[in-house]
Order: structure tokens, then C-alpha cells, then sequence
């Protein structure tokens, strides 16, 4: 204990200060710039042309240069490089703090501490500050360190190891394996030691030298460094992997400008400037040590910066080999089956959020994945995805309460990767405005990605080899769509006036997305297309009417076609064929489940419909009970619209049965029974429920034992619960409880807070009570020792929406406006009056807070 207090950095007032805080005094950059021998003595950059004075991009230690081997001549190092660095680190404090508490506390048997992430974010700047800490030297009897990089040899290893702790000198180069194993043995064997493993590629690195390191209970440590999350884990499945985070703008901006100025402070004229080129690295450590290298060694003037700041990624990419080298062993590593799913990324704008449902159907519609039987193709696409999530490459952006992915992203200069290598193999080619390109270079591609405007027409290319066309940049395009082999087409940037009929002569086509406003149907002869995966269509939709988009029934009878997605349409059922291949429909109006509809759609996994009801309405003729007999069914979203505001909430049948798969239920504009409510307790495998614009039949909902049994997330949105019963043991694996309006709802009951798994309350416009009662559970869980409950309150909802209900019922908006709140344009009409109140709020509060406050803007 005490030795772990000693590493508490002490503040001026005697105190320890946090793990969270951020000050630090540390510069350094991930030791992948290991490999660099020759460093350039100038650095060229595309598009920068009038660029001088860069010299040297990155300064090292002449002792540490002596040491440093090409990565791939020869597969390991010894501990010498990491033992002469005299170099500190940027925004790593945290993480310094948190392994060195792995090296001396906790367990005295043998641990290995795993340390992950992309390449140049920090993974070995941090595994040597550790090492050539004065504490941990004192510590350990023997330290030693090798890089093992990818292509290695296990008696460079083993010599590598002895030669940093050994006099033997000449002699290890005589022995062979086996007398190399017995003397590391014998060496280690009564030496409380820390071994790094420097940059591991293999499990089967880990595998040649795990025996050799002896457990005597003495508190030995081994550190790993790596990019793939799978071999951390094979090392060591029982402790936690250390993850490398990207540095925050604050750390950023201190790393950039002791790389710049040293010791120095930066003048005041280029702070800004300075600002806004930390930020185009994005927190990856090398790329700021690189382009802080540029600035050190060229004019200091605010005109040269501004210019450096326009082209941060040219300065950073352009012809430094070495960097782009450090990126490109990560794509190297890569199995075949991997790498045009990863260059695919390509095809996506920067600091572009991709769903992974849309990613996973472009690349099954491209055809890069191997079947698995008896897997389908996009479960085969998720395990690719998450297979390069682990090894770095993919950054997550947002998972679902149940751990599934739903967003992901690359980094922007990973992504200056993927198009260089993607355009200079002719996989991809992505234009944009500030490139002009000639049609006949067009001619030639393979898939095309357009970010913005392009001046020329593109038609008239019947023999062009384009088989993919991604619109993904707002604004018009002058195109015919008239390539032969075009396999992918996503238009839904592009508004075409009516269905684009040339679509149906390209029967390559797999995939297709697109919007348009004119006849409200598609042409039956879309059939013709026997190769179409998924069908995506989008309407214009206006604020004074709502179109019923209608489709022909020989959709269904489309072999291939896996996903149909649309809004508010219409689709007959065929009486004479179905579709086995089908998965996703959604958008669907008035939806029919007789047996016979059911029965063509037997592999459906995702259905969204809605019902739009009035007095008049006959509910049975819907036959919804029916679809217990979609088995496969996972996801499932029910919407009621009332034709008329004045139509009570309809009432949901009390004999409703759902399929035993069914994981995601979404369900609004409805009363509610308890037996509903029981029903969907029942349900073995639900994980999500939410209920939005409902009631229920009582106010009071009283849970039951044995109900909800896999709940992780419960939505409870606009109904008239008042009380709510629940004990600690019932739902037992909920993780987020989201209340939205509730405004008849006193309090939250404090035995939510005993559920062990519950991580999140969140709250939309609730009462102050509600906002009470969930304080002061999260209170009451901190006492006890639980401080990974959190609460959000989002109170500014709150008044926006009762500012938006009072204008709505008051005729002071647009009366073309006034939609069913439910509907997709009430949710239009909604969101643009909560972005217009919230610019108004916000800039009313900035103003009035800035006169009193000069500093308030800033903070804000």
C-alpha cells in the first residue's frame, strides 16, 4: 500500500491528485518511428509545393539511432533502445499511472499486461516510459525489452532477451535454441523480472516463448504491446486489456507545441492556428509529433501556419514514406479476405458515421465475403467487421445495450490510407470538388465515390466499366444512369423527379437506393432485376401532404432480394409466390399478417409497419396474432396513427402473440393491458423494449418475478403511468431505463437502483420528482460502493416540448405543419421546431451570460 501511495503525484497542498487528471509533463510518440534509420532531410508534400526550411521531421537520440533496426530485416531488438530514451510523454498520464499500479500491486503471480491500440497511438511510448521508470527499475531484479514485429525469428528473440540481461557477449550467438531456453530459463528463474514484448503480430510469437517466463510467485510482469485485440487476449483471457485511447484537443495542442517550441510558450498570434491544426490530427500522437516536426524547422508566421493548417494532411501523408509505412504494416497483415472490405471504408467521406446495417449490405452486394454454412452473409460480414475493430483499424462509435454493433468510423488519416492504396490499385476512386477529372478517366473505374459537386456529365459511357456509383455528397448530379455492369447504385443524395426507369435494363444491379417526387409508384417491370439484394426508396415528403409510396406485388417474387426498406408505402401480397430470402421490410402501411402473407416471408428477421386508424377501423382483419408465426422474426416495430387527433389510442389485442426469437420491440400509438405487458415479459430472448405515445389500461404497473428475464434497455415515452412496483430482483439484466414524458409519474422506485446490472437512467422532460427520486438513487448506490450508475436528465426537452404541444393545440403553427405526432413528417415538424428553439435559447443564454461573464462564451 504504501508503495502504491508513493506513486500518487503529490499537489502543492500535500493531496494526491486524481487518476483523472490530465496535467501532465510528458512528450513523446508511439515507437513505431522505431524503424526509421535514414531520416529524410526533406520532407516533399503533395499540394504544398512552396513549402521550405523542413528539415528534419523527427528528432531522436544518436544512441537510440544506433540501436534501431528496419523493422522487417530483423525481427527483434534488445532492451538497449528502450533504456537510453530520455524523452517524457504527452497525455498519457493516466494510463502511466494505472499500469505501473498492475506492475506492483494485486497479485504476486505472474501477470501479463496487454497494452492495444492503432498503430502511432502511443503503445510503446508508453510501455518505455514504464520501463524506464526509476520506481519500477528499483523494483524488478532483471529487465529486459524486445520488438517482435511481424516477421520474426525465435533465436533473434531468445538472443535478443539474454543480451540485454547477460555479459555473454559473442558467445549467445554460438548456442543454440534449446541452450538459449535453458539459460533465459535459468536466468528468470529466481529474479522477480519485466519482460516487454514489443509490437506482436502473432499468437504464435507468444506461443514460442510463454513456457520459457517461470511463475515463482514473486510478483513478475510481462508487458505486451500489440494492434490486434485477439492476440492480447490469447496472452492473457483473465485480466483486463489496457486500450490506448486518442488524446483529447488539450492534450493534442500540448504535444504539438513542446514539439514545436520546446519549453517555450507559443505566441499568442498563432494559438488559434495552432488550435485548428492539433485538431486535424484527431488525437493520434504521430501524426502530431510529425507535423509538429514540420513547424519546428520552418518560419514561425502566422501566414505560413494558416497554409500549413489548409493542408495538415498532405503535410502529414504527402511523401513521407516512413509515416504512411508505419500505417501500411496494419493493411499489410491483413488476410486477402480482409482487405477489400477495409479499403471499401474508402468509399465513405471524412468524419463520416457509418450505420453498419448499410455498411454490411454494400458489401454483400459487392460480393467480398466468403459464405459460411451454415452462416448467412451479413452474420459472415459482422464477424469480418469486428475482426477489424480488434485489430485497430475500425474505430466503434456506438453499440446497442445488447453489445451489437450499430455505428462505426475510420480515422481520417487511416482513411488518407484507404484511398491512396484504393486508387493506386484501380479498386476505388473517390471524387470530390476540389478535383477535376475527365469522364474518360472515369470511364475506367471500377467503383466510384462522389463527395461533391462534379462538373460534367458522366452519361452516355454504355461502355464504361464502373460497377458501383456512391452519390454521398448533398447537391445535383448531371447523370445518366447507364452503366452496363453498375452492381451498386446509391443515389438518396440525388432527387430525381420521378422513378428513374433506365434502372430496370441494368440487370447487374444488387443493391439500390435512391429518392425521388414525382408518381407515387414503382414500375412493375423493376422484377426484371433478378439479381437485386436490397431496395431502398425514399420519398420527398412535404409538409401539406403525405404520399403513399405503391409498390408492385412482383417485388416479393424477386429471387435475391434480401432487404426492401421504404417509407409509408403500400405492398400487396402475391397469392401465387414468396420470397424466402427476404429479411428486412419496413415502411410497410396496413400490413396483412394472414398465414398465407406470413408464409412468403418465412425468414424475415426486421418488420416495421404502421396502421392508420379510425372509428371505423376494424382491427381484426389485420390479423396480428399471427405473427408468432414469423420464427425468425428479431426486431419488430408497430406503429398506430389515428387519421383524426381526436381518435383515442387504439387498443392493443389482448390475444397478441410474438415469435420466441423476437430480441427488439418498438411499440406506439397504442393502449397497453397488463396480459400485453405479461406477454412481452414472457418473451425468452427480448433485450429491447420500447413503448412510445401508448397508455396503459391502469396507471399503476406492478412487474413480476420471472418476467423480462434478458431486458437490457426499457423505453417508457408519453403514456399516464402514475405508480410504478418493482423490486431489485425483477428485471434482472436491464442496463438502461429511459423515461420520456412521463408526466403523470411521481418518482422512480428506489429498488431500481438494487438491479446490479444497471449502468444508465436517462431522462426526457420528466417531473422534478422523477428527476429526485433518480438522484437520489444514484446517491444511495455510491454509498453503498457502486459509482457506475449515472443519470442523465435532458430538462431542456422538456420545455421545448411543452412550448411545441402548447403551440400545437393553440393553431399558432403552420396549419400545414400540424401532422400526427407519431407520423414521419409530425417528427419532421417536431425536430425543426426543437432546432429553431434551441438556437434561439442557446443564443439569448450565450449573450446574456457573455456581458457578465467575458469568459462564458469560451467555457461554453
Amino acid at each position: 500500500m504504501n508503495d502504491i501511495e508513493d506513486l500518487q503525484p503529490s499537489m502543492p497542498d500535500g493531496s494526491s491528485k486524481s487518476r483523472s487528471s490530465n496535467s501532465s509533463t510528458i512528450v513523446e510518440f508511439d515507437d513505431d518511428l522505431k524503424q526509421i534509420t535514414e531520416l529524410p532531410s526533406k520532407l516533399e508534400i503533395n499540394s504544398v509545393v512552396e513549402m521550405e526550411g523542413i528539415e528534419d521531421v523527427v528528432e531522436m537520440d544518436r544512441n537510440d539511432l544506433e540501436d534501431l533496426q528496419q523493422r522487417n530485416s530483423l525481427s527483434a531488438t534488445s532492451s538497449k533502445f528502450a533504456s537510453t530514451n530520455k524523452s517524457a510523454m504527452v497525455g498519457f498520464d493516466d494510463d502511466l499511472l494505472q499500469i505501473k499500479e498492475r506492475l506492483i500491486g494485486q497479485s504476486s503471480m505472474l501477470k501479463i499486461i496487454s497494452i492495444v491500440g492503432m498503430g502511432g497511438i502511443g503503445k510503446t511510448t508508453l510501455a518505455r516510459n514504464v520501463y524506464n521508470d526509476s520506481y519500477i527499475v528499483h523494483y524488478f531484479d532483471i529487465r529486459a525489452w524486445i520488438t517482435v514485429s511481424q516477421e520474426y525469428n525465435v533465436q533473434e528473440l531468445l538472443t535478443s532477451l539474454l543480451n540485454s540481461m547477460t555479459d555473454l557477449g559473442h558467445k549467445l550467438y554460438e548456442m543454440k535454441i534449446e541452450e538459449l531456453k535453458e539459460t533465459l530459463n535459468k536466468k528468470l528463474h529466481c529474479n522477480r523480472y519485466l519482460i516487454v514484448m514489443d509490437d506482436v503480430w502473432e499468437t504464435n510469437a507468444w506461443e514460442e516463448v510463454r513456457r520459457l517466463f517461470p511463475d515463482k510467485n514473486n510478483g513478475s510482469r510481462i508487458i505486451l504491446t500489440t494492434r490486434l485485440s485477439n492476440v492480447a487476449v490469447y496472452a492473457d483471457s483473465s485480466g483486463p486489456v489496457h486500450h490506448m485511447n486518442f488524446l483529447s484537443l488539450e492534450q493534442s495542442l500540448k504535444l504539438l507545441n513542446k514539439e514545436v517550441f520546446g519549453e517555450e510558450c507559443c505566441p499568442s498570434e498563432l494559438e488559434g492556428i495552432g488550435t485548428a491544426i492539433a485538431k486535424q490530427c484527431k488525437g493520434l500522437p504521430l501524426a502530431l509529433v510529425v507535423i509538429g516536426g514540420l513547424l519546428n524547422k520552418s518560419e514561425k508566421t502566422r501566414a505560413y501556419w494558416e497554409y500549413v493548417a489548409k493542408n495538415v494532411k498532405s503535410a502529414v501523408t504527402g511523401n513521407y514514406d516512413d509515416f504512411v509505412e508505419i500505417l501500411s504494416l496494419s493493411y499489410n497483415h491483413l488476410p486477402h479476405h480482409l482487405r477489400t472490405c477495409f479499403l471499401y471504408m474508402g468509399v465513405f467521406p471524412e468524419d463520416y458515421v457509418i450505420h453498419v446495417s448499410y455498411l454490411i449490405r454494400l458489401w454483400v452486394a459487392e460480393e467480398f465475403l466468403k459464405p459460411i454454412i451454415p452462416k448467412s452473409l451479413e452474420e459472415v460480414a459482422k464477424e469480418y467487421l469486428e475482426d477489424l475493430i480488434d485489430r485497430n483499424l475500425i474505430m466503434v462509435q456506438d453499440r446497442s445495450y445488447s453489445g451489437e454493433l450499430k455505428t462505426c468510423s475510420i480515422h481520417d488519416l487511416i482513411r488518407d490510407l484507404i484511398v491512396r492504396k484504393a486508387q493506386e490499385e484501380k479498386f476505388l476512386h473517390v471524387m470530390n470538388q476540389k478535383v477535376e477529372i475527365s469522364p474518360g478517366i472515369i470511364k475506367n473505374q471500377r467503383r466510384l465515390s462522389i463527395h461533391g459537386e462534379i462538373r460534367f456529365d458522366v452519361g452516355d459511357m454504355y461502355d464504361s466499366t464502373v460497377r458501383s456509383l456512391l452519390h454521398l455528397a448533398d447537391g445535383l448530379l448531371s447523370i445518366n444512369i447507364c452503366f452496363p455492369l453498375l452492381r451498386v447504385l446509391d443515389a438518396r443524395n440525388i432527387t430525381f423527379s420521378m422513378f428513374p426507369i433506365e434502372i430496370v435494363q441494368l440487370v447487374n444491379l444488387r443493391y439500390i437506393a435512391l429518392i425521388y417526387t414525382g408518381k407515387h409508384e414503382i414500375p412493375a417491370s423493376i422484377s426484371k432485376l433478378c439479381n437485386l439484394q436490397t431496395l431502398i426508396v425514399f420519398r420527398r415528403l412535404w409538409y401539406d401532404k403525405v404520399w403513399i409510396l405503391y409498390l408492385p406485388s412482383e417485388i416479393l417474387k424477386m429471387p435475391q432480394l434480401r432487404h426492401l426498406l421504404f417509407e409509408q408505402g403500400f405492398l400487396p401480397c402475391p397469392s401465387d409466390a414468396g420470397n424466402g430470402n427476404l429479411q428486412t421490410l419496413t415502411g410497410e402501411i396496413d400490413f396483412r399478417c394472414t398465414v398465407e402473407a406470413l408464409q412468403r416471408i418465412p425468414n424475415l428477421k426486421t418488420l416495421g409497419i404502421s396502421y392508420h386508424y379510425d372509428s371505423r377501423t376494424k382491427w381484426s382483419i389485420y390479423c396480428l396474432e399471427n405473427l408468432f408465426n414469423l420464427r425468425q422474426l428479431e426486431t419488430l416495430k408497430c406503429h398506430f396513427v389515428p387519421k383524426s387527433r381526436r381518435n383515442p389510442l387504439v387498443p392493443l389485442a389482448v390475444d397478441l402473440a410474438f415469435p420466441p426469437n423476437l430480441k427488439k420491440l418498438t411499440l406506439s400509438g397504442c393502449r397497453i393491458s397488463w396480459k400485453n405487458m405479461s406477454t412481452f415479459g414472457s418473451l425468452p430472448n427480448l433485450e429491447v423494449l420500447k413503448l412510445k405515445y401508448f397508455d396503459f389500461e391502469d396507471s399503476v404497473w406492478k412487474t413480476n418475478e420471472g418476467e423480462f428475464r434478458k431486458l437490457k434497455f426499457l423505453h417508457i415515452g408519453c403514456n399516464n403511468l402514475e405508480l410504478w412496483e418493482v423490486e431489485g430482483t425483477h428485471l434482472p439484466s436491464l442496463q438502461c431505463l429511459s423515461l420520456g414524458y412521463c408526466l403523470r409519474l411521481n418518482c422512480i422506485p428506489s429498488e431500481i437502483g438494487e438491479i446490479p446490472t444497471l449502468q444508465v437512467i436517462a431522462l426526457f422532460g420528466c417531473e422534478k420528482s422523477v428527476v429526485t427520486s433518480a438522484y437520489s438513487i444514484q446517491e444511495e448506490q455510491q454509498d453503498l460502493g457502486n459509482d457506475g450508475l449515472q443519470v442523465h436528465n435532458h430538462k431542456d426537452f422538456y420545455k421545448i416540448g411543452n412550448s411545441f404541444r402548447k403551440m400545437y393545440m393553440s393553431n399558432e403553427l403552420d396549419p400545414a405543419n400540424k401532422l400526427p405526432m407519431s407520423g414521419i413528417d409530425g417528427k419532421t415538424t417536431l425536430l425543426h421546431f426543437i432546432v429553431h428553439e434551441i438556437i434561439r435559447a442557446e443564443g439569448a443564454r450565450l449573450s446574456g451570460a457573455t456581458d457578465q461573464n467575458p469568459n462564458a462564451e469560451k467555457n461554453q
